[in-house]
C-alpha cells in the first residue's frame, strides 16, 4: 500500500465547495471521478481541511491510500488529463503512513483579496471583492493586532460550524497593497467554518469608520457583545497553503 499525497490548485467559482453536497459538484467529487478514470479503482481522498462554495486554493493538500504501484508524474500529468480546466494537481509525493492531510497539519495560510476601486473590474470579479469606498488601512492594521495570539473564536464562526472547541491560535495578520488591491494573508493553526471571511468583514467595517479599533477585542472576550460580523463575500477568499509537522 502507497501513500500520496497531492496539492491543488483550483477557481472555486463553479464549485459548492471541496467536500460533497446534494447541490452541486464538489471538487473532491471532481477529482475522485478524476482518480477513478485514471486508475479504474474508486479511491477517496482525504483533505486537510474545507473549502466553502466559491472559495478557490492554491495550495489545497490532500492523500489518498493506493495498492497501485503508479509512477508520481502519472499522478499530477495523469490526473490533470482527466480534471477539469479550472482544478489542476501542482505536485504529487509518496508519504509515509502516518502522514493524515488533516491530523498531520500544523497551520494554514489564506489570502482574501480586496479591490478597492468604484468601477467594477471584469478581470476580478471571480477572485476578489469590490469595495468602493476608501479604507484606513491605519485602523485596520491595528485592530487587525488583536487577532493575534490564541483566543475563543466563537464569534467568528457561522452557523452550521462542527467544530468540537472554537479556540484557535491566530500567528500573523498582513495588509499588502498591489496597486487597487489589498491582500489580507491570515495565518493560523485552523479555522472555523468562514472564520477569515468574517475576520476580514469586521476589519473592513473599521476600515470603513462603521465599527471601533477596538470591536475586535470586544468580540473575542465578550461574545455577543456587539453585531455579529460581517462576512466578506467567498470569491475574495484563497487557500494559499498548507504545512505539516516534520
Amino acid at each position: 500500500m502507497s501513500r500520496i499525497k497531492l496539492i491543488l490548485a483550483y477557481d472555486g467559482t463553479e464549485y459548492v465547495g471541496w467536500q460533497y453536497q446534494p447541490n452541486g459538484m464538489s471538487v473532491q467529487q471532481c477529482l475522485e471521478q478524476a482518480i477513478h478514470q485514471l486508475t479504474g479503482v474508486i479511491h477517496t481522498v482525504y483533505s486537510s481541511g474545507r473549502t466553502d462554495s466559491g472559495v478557490h486554493a492554491r495550495g489545497m493538500v490532500c492523500h489518498l491510500t493506493t495498492e497501485l504501484n503508479l509512477p508520481l508524474g502519472a499522478w499530477r500529468e495523469g490526473l490533470n488529463r482527466y480534471l477539469p480546466d479550472d482544478i489542476a494537481v501542482r505536485q504529487a509525493e509518496c508519504v509515509d503512513d502516518e502522514f493524515h492531510a488533516r491530523f498531520s497539519a500544523r497551520g494554514k495560510r489564506y489570502r482574501y483579496t480586496i479591490l478597492r476601486d468604484p468601477v467594477r473590474s471584469p478581470l476580478e470579479r471571480t477572485n476578489s471583492w469590490q469595495v468602493k469606498k476608501p479604507l484606513n488601512l491605519e485602523k485596520m492594521e491595528l485592530a487587525a493586532q488583536d487577532f493575534l495570539g490564541i483566543h475563543d473564536f466563537a464569534s467568528f464562526r457561522t452557523s452550521g460550524c462542527s467544530a468540537r472547541t472554537t479556540v484557535r491560535e491566530i500567528f500573523s495578520v498582513d495588509l499588502k497593497e498591489e496597486g487597487s488591491l489589498l491582500h489580507i494573508d491570515v495565518c493560523g493553526s485552523g479555522f472555523l467554518r468562514n472564520m477569515v471571511r468574517m475576520m476580514v468583514g469586521t476589519l473592513v467595517q473599521i476600515g470603513r469608520g462603521k465599527r471601533p479599533v477596538d470591536t475586535i477585542k470586544v468580540l473575542l472576550v465578550r461574545q455577543d457583545s456587539a453585531p455579529s460580523p460581517l462576512t466578506a463575500p467567498a470569491q475574495g477568499l484563497c487557500l494559499m497553503e498548507v504545512w505539516f509537522r516534520p
